[in-house]
């Protein structure tokens, strides 16, 4: 995978070719994913960092205007409220650079995947 014409293998190259503000955004929601998930693995996928268990557990993505994460939780009710405020598409959340960064909703939107991926680790195994 390639930013700006050059490969990115890791986690910290893709950050590294953002401006320091993002930079710093893209840290706090890296440590927020490994604080909320700290089995998963990391990885570049779609060009993306992202994070693994059992699976794709969460991508997230810097652009011009915003973040992106993905995917949002399914079906959980008492986040989706929250969550209309970002959502772009279905199963897209995109937080505006402009705005605080929800990092404690983006640790429940994670903790909400790692039940997804476990529960269909389980269903698998039945």
């Amino acid at each position: 995978m390639t930013m700006n014409g050059a490969k990115i293998d890791n986690i910290d190259e893709y950050i590294s070719g953002f401006p320091e503000s993002t930079r710093e955004i893209l840290e706090q929601i890296r440590s927020t994913i490994k604080k909320a998930a700290p089995q998963a693995e990391e990885t570049i996928k779609y060009s993306m960092p992202t994070f693994t268990l059992n699976g794709n557990l969460v991508y997230f993505a810097a652009f011009k205007n915003h973040i992106g994460l993905y995917p949002a939780p399914a079906g959980n009710d008492a986040i989706n409220i929250e969550l209309s405020h970002y959502k772009a598409s279905k199963g897209t959340l995109r937080f505006p650079l402009d705005k605080p960064i929800p990092y404690n909703l983006i640790d429940r939107v994670v903790k909400l995947r790692v039940q997804e991926s476990m529960n269909k680790t389980k269903t698998r195994r039945k």
